[in-house]
């Protein structure tokens, strides 16, 4: 049986052109939707290379995900590979239901090879392009896929309704095995080695050696709407995507509506996904799509373009494609302008429910520094913080420990501010670089309100990070270049229609402040996306308190939990 076979669904299979239309035959009431994914190696060969990889049901990138908000949705996993493996469902708030959102060792141990564990899971007041990866060492280099929740039925979307629809996933290649790189920086010290492609669907495109059969295309015809799904599933690079000649107008982040606005070019980090619509109205011809990273500090990054085709029907394959105009790598110009222009819908029908009032303050810078390490090249290994806090994994699942009251695993006295404060943004500061180390968790009242400013610092080097939270929506009320002011600052907030994201953008050298209510009883990561940073400790946890409510406490495990 083919990998494709083994992609099932209970009601209909749907291919990615006419998602959308594929539901039209679905009753009104959810629907249970069932998938198989096994994880298995597969041979893929790229830029002349060709490696064992670990993959989804023989798939890369891996199946796309299709569901209708209030659909249950089962998937059982099921590991063939030599690696444990757990899958996070990026973006899905999973209430009350933490053990199905996948990282491994915060709300469950990993699946060992061999065994297989079902994630049962509620699609509940979501709709739009979602994600899903493997959340375990850097596996989700190659094991990732596209989650699309259409609206409920009868429910149009907020916008121009498309002809056709395309899922574009943004990605990194690695010649040699990726496990390999990961644990020769961390044998060493240092970073690991950068990737030797970005891709697009899996393919880096014709400027690559060996690539002219590893370019994606998409044919459209003349005169229509498209709506693009981009989702950047790369593991360290924010990027730049564009496409020659053709105005994006974006319609979605991260799942919520946004009010609509042009842009020739789009920023989207790690982690992040974004809804554009597209007209072709330009002269039928064949126009290069086009992703390449942003990076405003001399921080080594690939560098290297990845490229697709966007084809009118009927034009040949002789014809040379146009190159788009992409920002220049360091324009951070462009990039603060274009996340100011995000801004939620706030209709009726999709309010923004910006939490006004805040019962918790939250301050959290973050570090780069040096540990000893005595085996490692230059006695110290690179580190990465929260409020001077590496964060530790524990053994067992964090959520379980919560859950069955376990004590020894994890304390919950992360600080809300950072211990000393200082010139967050001044002159780079390279001595007294250790960091503390702990499993650390910060404990949150249920349905209490908090705003969390996440503050860049120089230590080391200031630099961009995409942060994700699991379990939840928050709003991005603020951001600036610099030291975070609690007197100033806050009267500058949007506190109308700030973007909604579940991975928010902290600027090079700035902050940004998000609120959200803490109504989703559990125990939710909050890490850096770049998995670089995530790997030296640039992550922790927050610990919701169940509620009064029967229906506001986190439901019992179910009973094929992975076990430690």
């Amino acid at each position: 049986m083919t990998g494709e076979n083994k992609l099932r669904f209970e009601l209909c299979v749907c291919v990615v052109v006419f998602a959308f239309l594929c539901f039209v035959s679905l009753p009104v009431d959810a629907a249970v939707k069932k998938y198989q994914f096994d994880v298995q190696v597969k041979n893929v060969s790229r830029l002349c290379n060709a490696k064992p990889i670990v993959t989804v049901n023989g798939m890369f990138p891996g199946p796309t995900i299709y569901v209708r908000e209030g659909d249950r949705v089962l998937i059982n996993v099921t590991n063939y590979a030599q690696y444990n493996m757990s899958i996070h469902w990026h973006g899905l708030k999973q209430y009350r239901n933490g053990w199905a959102d996948g990282p491994a060792y915060i709300t469950q141990c990993p699946i060992k090879t061999g065994n297989s564990y079902v994630y049962d899971f509620n699609v509940t007041e979501q709709r739009g392009t979602l994600w899903w990866h493997a959340h375990i060492l850097w596996l989700r280099a190659t094991v990732y896929g596209a989650i699309v929740i259409m609206p409920k039925q009868g429910t149009p979307f907020p916008f121009p309704q498309p002809d056709r629809e395309q899922v574009i996933l943004l990605g990194e290649w690695w010649n040699a095995d990726v496990e390999t790189v990961e644990n020769q920086g961390n044998t060493l010290g240092l970073p690991p080695n950068m990737s030797d492609a970005h891709t697009i669907n899996g393919k880096p495109g014709p400027f690559f050696p060996c690539s002219e059969k590893h370019t994606f295309a998409m044919e459209v015809e003349q005169g229509k709407t498209y709506l693009l799904r981009l989702i950047n599933s790369a593991l360290n690079d924010e990027l730049f995507f564009a496409i020659a000649n053709h105005n994006m107008t974006v319609v979605e982040i991260d799942a919520v509506y946004t009010k609509p606005f042009s842009t020739q070019s789009i920023l989207i980090a790690p982690g992040q996904t974004t809804n554009v619509l597209v007209r072709t109205n330009q002269t039928p011809g064949r126009y290069f799509m086009a992703a390449r990273p942003f990076m405003d500090v001399p921080i080594p990054v690939d560098n290297k373009t990845a490229a697709a085709i966007f084809q009118y029907r009927g034009i040949p394959d002789t014809v040379v494609p146009t190159f788009p105009h992409l920002p220049n790598p360091n324009d951070t110009s462009f990039a603060l302008s274009y996340e100011d222009k995000l801004r939620s819908l706030n209709s009726p029908q999709f309010p923004a429910n910006v939490p006004l009032k805040v019962d918790r303050n939250l301050f959290y810078t973050i570090g780069l520094g040096r540990n000893p390490c005595p085996s490692c090249l230059n006695g110290t290994r690179l580190a990465a913080s929260l409020n001077n806090i590496s964060f530790v994994m524990p053994r067992i699942g964090l959520l379980e420990a919560h859950y069955s009251d376990t004590a020894g695993v994890y304390t919950t006295d992360f600080p809300d501010l950072p211990p000393t404060p200082f010139n967050y943004t001044g002159a780079p500061l390279t001595a007294n670089l250790e960091t503390a180390k702990g499993t650390r968790l910060s404990k949150i009242r249920f349905n209490s309100t908090v705003e969390l400013v996440i503050q860049d610092t120089n230590l080391l080097t200031v630099e961009s990070h995409p942060f994700h939270l699991h379990g939840y929506n928050f709003f991005i009320v603020g951001t600036g270049i610099g030291n975070f002011d609690r007197a100033k600052d806050p009267a500058k907030y949007n506190l109308v229609d700030p973007p909604e994201r579940n991975t928010a953008g902290v600027p090079t050298g700035g902050w940004t402040a998000i609120r959200f209510r803490a109504d989703n009883p559990g125990v939710w990561f909050f890490h850096c996306h770049l998995e670089l940073h995530t790997g030296w400790g640039l992550k922790t946890a927050f610990v919701v308190e169940d509620g009064p409510g029967t229906d506001q406490k986190v439901v019992p495990p179910p009973k094929d939990l992975p076990p430690c």
